[in-house]
């Protein structure tokens, strides 16, 4: 069983920056396609970023492109999510998920869910 653990969110000041991290024991990331989504208070979970398995392709919300960042590293078994000029709007629950593919990442159909790290963007 897959079980993905997030870490790195925080509280931030608008412009700043954060990067979340999505470790995996035991199994390992590179059967997986990994994304990350994120919801914050009140309102949808929306898709933020997803890399395939060889790392080649991403794909990104409108709303964070040109300003975050998805890799992967194999050899620490980690899906990172660089995030730069942070607005306050960024603020959610951001959660990692590993699935067959990034289609199905732009489907909500994700087989393995972390928990979500809190990424707070506030003066």
């Amino acid at each position: 069983q897959l079980q993905l653990v997030e870490s790195g969110g925080g509280l931030v000041q608008p412009g700043g920056s954060l990067r979340l991290s999505c470790a995996a024991s035991g199994v390992t990331l590179d059967y997986y396609d990994i994304g990350w989504f994120r919801q914050a208070p009140g309102k949808e979970r929306e898709g933020v970023s997803c890399v395939s398995r060889s790392g080649i392709t991403t794909l990104y919300a409108a709303s964070v492109k040109g300003r975050f960042t998805i890799s992967r590293d194999k050899a620490k078994n980690t899906v990172y999510l660089q995030m730069s000029s942070l607005k306050p709007e960024d603020t959610a629950v951001y959660y990692c998920v590993a699935g067959p593919s990034c289609a199905d990442f732009l489907r909500f159909r994700m087989d393995y869910w972390g928990k979500g790290t809190l990424v707070t963007v506030s003066s």
